[in-house]
């Protein structure tokens, strides 16, 4: 992970179309070499844990794949992209750079085990259910298998129904670990099931919340973005519009130079 700036994973949540993936990355790219950021590509080719039977879940593992190795080789981008069962793993790590762990899933051992043994980095999500320091085991269960490219992923704890809270002191208890500590700055502003049959969320809240975990000491943040977030196929209400990413990654990205002491 880069020592020299703000290191980011970001893209669509779910894998719509080519030109949307095309579209979403070019920006991504402009924007992200003109900060000077670390940057992985993410984007889904499955969502296999939406709230309802009928709610889009994306191309599939072959195509998705194929989609996004498009990507990988027309700007020249690095991949990220989660698995749900231990089979995807190996043919996720043809394409992918990380390979993510979905908070659901993040105590599933044959997950885990399959995603360690890529050699890829591994970013595993906390789940809502768990506290910071029971991430201790999900590491276990990661280094035992050969993994030592770790990312440790924030994204809210569950709070009574249809709502998530951020508690900060998390992403300080997860440092103590060791590994880098991710913000997932888009996901921790969702409210699960929140629409009946869908997800809803408030990304007006984005920035503020991952101002204030860099402030804490995030190394770095994920974000879902979206030409047109309100008619995205999956997560709209917390995604952060594409027009909007150049200011909001700016400002991000001179607070952490700040924290960081680092020259902006």
């Amino acid at each position: 992970m880069s020592k020299n700036g703000l290191f980011l994973v970001a893209g669509p949540c779910v894998i719509e179309s080519q030109d949307c993936l095309n579209v979403v990355a070019k920006e991504m790219k402009k924007v992200t070499n003109a900060l000077k950021l670390e940057y992985y590509f993410k984007a889904s080719f499955d969502k296999a844990n939406r709230t309802s039977l009928n709610s889009y879940r994306g191309p599939g593992l072959e195509i998705g794949l194929e989609m996004l190795q498009e990507v990988k080789k027309k700007f020249g981008l690095k991949i990220a992209t989660d698995i749900h069962e231990p089979w995807q793993a190996e043919y996720v790590a043809e394409v992918a750079d990380i390979v993510q762990i979905p908070a659901f899933l993040c105590r599933q051992t044959d997950l885990l085990t399959a995603a360690a043994k890529t050699g890829k980095i591994i970013n595993v999500k906390k789940g809502q259910f768990l506290s910071p320091w029971d991430m201790k085991n999900v590491i276990e269960k990661l280094t035992s298998s050969g993994a030592n490219k770790i990312i440790l992923c924030e994204r809210g704890s569950s709070f009574g129904y249809n709502n998530l809270v951020v508690d900060m002191t998390g992403i300080i208890e997860m440092k103590k670990f060791g590994f880098p500590v991710m913000f997932d700055a888009t996901h921790s502003v969702q409210k699960p099931g929140g629409r009946g049959t869908s997800s809803g969320g408030n990304r007006d809240y984005v920035e503020p919340l991952a101002k204030a975990a860099i402030s804490v000491g995030a190394d770095a943040l994920f974000m879902e973005v979206h030409p047109n977030p309100d008619n995205a196929l999956s997560d709209g209400p917390n995604m952060v519009k594409l027009s909007n990413v150049e200011g909001i990654l700016s400002r991000l990205s001179t607070l952490y130079n700040v924290v960081r002491g680092l020259n902006s």
